[in-house]
C-alpha cells in the first residue's frame, strides 16, 4: 500500500484521516496513517490545547492541520469577531426558532446557551481568511505539523510562502479538474480530489470520474489523494488504480469510539443509508454533504430566508444543532457525512478500522491478481 507520499510525509500508510477529533488523529497516526485535524471550527486557544495533546500522544510522528480559507465570506464578520451574533438578521433567527418551536425543541438552559454560543462564535470566527491565519499561526508553532490543507481552494500567497519556508507540505481540496492549474500555480503540492460522495464541502462530480481527471491534469507535478466514497480496503485499491497515491477519509471515523460524536449522534449515523445524505447549504452557507433532516430541509422550502454568508450561517445553524442534540431529536439531526455512512452500522475502534482497511486491501489485491492471471 505504501506510495511516494508516505516517504514525503513520514507515514507508513497512505491513509489520510480527516477528523475534528484529536483522538482520531492520534490513533490513525499511531497506526501508521496520517491524521489531519480539522481546525476551522475552534478558536486559536482551543487549537493550541488540541495540538499540545496530539504532540504528547503521537510519539513524535508527523500529522496535519486542515483550515478553511474562503474566497467569499462576510467581510464585516471578519472585522467584528466580538459581535458576530449581532450580524445575524432577526428574520433568520425567527425562522430558525419557528422550526424548533413547532417541533417542541426546548431552548438551551441559560448557562449552557452562553457556553455553546461563546464556543460557536469563537470557532466560526476562524472561517474567514484572517481567522484561518490566526489558526495557522498556532499550528506553525508545532514542529510535528508537516502538512497544512486548505479546504476551500488554494491558500493565499503569503500563507504559501510561510509554509514553504518551514518545509511544510501544502495541500488543497479540489472538486473539478479545471481547478488543478490554479492550485499548482498557487504552490499547492498535494491535491485532494474530492468527489461528490464525500461528506463536508463537496462539488458535483463523482470520485470515479474526478480522480483520473485530476491525476491527468496534475501529471507528475503534484501528488493526488482520492476522497469521497472510501471506507474499505477495496476502495483504497481502486483509488490507487485511478492514479491516486492515497486516500483522504472522513466519514469512516464517525462511528468509532474515539469519534467526537456522542451515543445519540452515533446511533443516528448507524441508522442512515447512503441516500439519506444530500448537499445542502444550511450548515455553513456553502454546499455541504450532510445527513438530511427536517431541519436541513426546511431551509430548502419556498419562503425560507436566503442563506447567510460564511461564517454567519454556521453560527445560526450550530446553535440550533446543539439544541437538537440535547433534545435527542433524530428527525431534526444533521451532521456532515458522506454516502459511505450507509456502510457503517456499528461502533468500532480507529485501530480496528485501520487493520480492516489493510486486510481488505490485501485481499482485494490478491483477487485482482487472480482475475488478471487466472489459473488453468
Amino acid at each position: 500500500m505504501r506510495t511516494p507520499i508516505c516517504g514525503r510525509l513520514g507515514c507508513d500508510l497512505p491513509i489520510f484521516a480527516f477528523s475534528h477529533c484529536r483522538d482520531v488523529v492520534v490513533e490513525v497516526t499511531r497506526a501508521g496513517g496520517f491524521g489531519v485535524l480539522g481546525a476551522s471550527t475552534v478558536s486559536p486557544e482551543q487549537l493550541e490545547a488540541e495540538l499540545r495533546w496530539i504532540d504528547a500522544h503521537t510519539d513524535g510522528k508527523p500529522y496535519g492541520v486542515d483550515v478553511i480559507i474562503p474566497v467569499r465570506y462576510d467581510e464585516e464578520a471578519e472585522k467584528s469577531l466580538d459581535d458576530l451574533e449581532k450580524l445575524i438578521p432577526r428574520s433568520h433567527r425567527d425562522f430558525m426558532e419557528s422550526i424548533l418551536s413547532s417541533k417542541g425543541v426546548a431552548p438551551l438552559p441559560p448557562d449552557e446557551h452562553e457556553r455553546v454560543q461563546r464556543e460557536i462564535v469563537a470557532g466560526r470566527g476562524g472561517m474567514t481568511p484572517d481567522g484561518a491565519r490566526r489558526l495557522l499561526k498556532v499550528a506553525l508553532a508545532h514542529p510535528q505539523v508537516k502538512l497544512v490543507v486548505s479546504a476551500l481552494g488554494p491558500p493565499p500567497s503569503d500563507v504559501v510562502e510561510e509554509l514553504r519556508a518551514r518545509n511544510i507540505m501544502i495541500g488543497a481540496l479540489c472538486g473539478k479538474a479545471d481547478h488543478v492549474g490554479r492550485h499548482i500555480e498557487a504552490g499547492v503540492e498535494l491535491i485532494v480530489a474530492q468527489g461528490t460522495e464525500a461528506g463536508g464541502h463537496t462539488g458535483e462530480i463523482a470520485t470515479m470520474v474526478l480522480v483520473p481527471q485530476v491525476v491527468r491534469a496534475c501529471g507528475d507535478r503534484v501528488a493526488v489523494l482520492a476522497a469521497g466514497g472510501i471506507a474499505t480496503g477495496e476502495q483504497i485499491l481502486a483509488a490507487q488504480a485511478l492514479g491516486a497515491q492515497g486516500v483522504w477519509c472522513g466519514t469512516v471515523w464517525l462511528g468509532t469510539r474515539e469519534s467526537e460524536l456522542d451515543e445519540f449522534e452515533k446511533q443516528a449515523m448507524f441508522a442512515a443509508r447512503a441516500e439519506d445524505t444530500a448537499r445542502r447549504k444550511a450548515r455553513t452557507g456553502k454546499t455541504v454533504r450532510m445527513l438530511k433532516s427536517e431541519l436541513s430541509e426546511a431551509w430548502e422550502r419556498p419562503g425560507a430566508p436566503d442563506y447567510l454568508p460564511t461564517p454567519l450561517q454556521g453560527i445560526l445553524y450550530n446553535e440550533a444543532h446543539a439544541r437538537v442534540v440535547r433534545s435527542k431529536r433524530k428527525d431534526l439531526y444533521s451532521f456532515p457525512a458522506g454516502q459511505v455512512i450507509g456502510m457503517i452500522s456499528e461502533e468500532s475502534s480507529v485501530r480496528d478500522v485501520m487493520y480492516r482497511l489493510q486486510l481488505e486491501y490485501a485481499n482485494a489485491a490478491e483477487r485482482l491478481a487472480n482475475v488478471a492471471s487466472p489459473s488453468d
